[in-house]
C-alpha cells in the first residue's frame, strides 16, 4: 500500500513546531520561557515557529505583565488539536505499514 507524504501539514511536520504543539495539547498553557528550556531552542528560532503557528490559527498567545515584564503564554486551539491529531494518525498509519526487522 503506497504511503501519502503529501498529504502530511508540513505546519506541524518540523520538530520545533510538533514540539510546541505536543507540549500545548499535554500541558495545555505555557509560557514562553518553558516552552525554549523543554525543546532547547533559541528565542528567535522559537519565535518564528509560534508565530507561524499562530499565523495558521493551531495556537494562540496572550500576554500580561508581571511587574514590568511581559510574560507570554500560549495554548492550543480546537484547530490546532485537529491538525495534531491528523498528524499523529498519519504516523501511526506510517508505523503499521512499515516494519523494521
Amino acid at each position: 500500500m503506497p504511503i501519502d507524504f503529501n498529504g502530511l501539514d508540513t505546519m506541524v511536520h518540523g520538530p520545533v513546531r510538533l514540539g510546541v504543539l505536543a507540549a500545548l495539547q499535554v500541558d495545555k498553557r505555557l509560557d514562553f520561557t518553558t516552552i525554549k528550556k523543554r525543546l532547547g531552542v533559541a528565542d528567535g528560532a522559537l519565535g518564528t515557529h509560534l508565530g507561524k503557528l499562530e499565523d495558521v490559527g493551531y495556537i494562540m498567545s496572550s500576554r500580561i505583565l508581571i511587574g514590568r515584564r511581559p510574560r507570554t503564554t500560549y495554548r492550543l486551539t480546537a484547530k490546532g488539536r485537529r491538525a495534531l491529531a491528523g498528524y499523529l494518525s498519519s504516523m501511526r498509519q506510517l508505523l503499521d505499514t512499515v516494519e523494521i526487522s
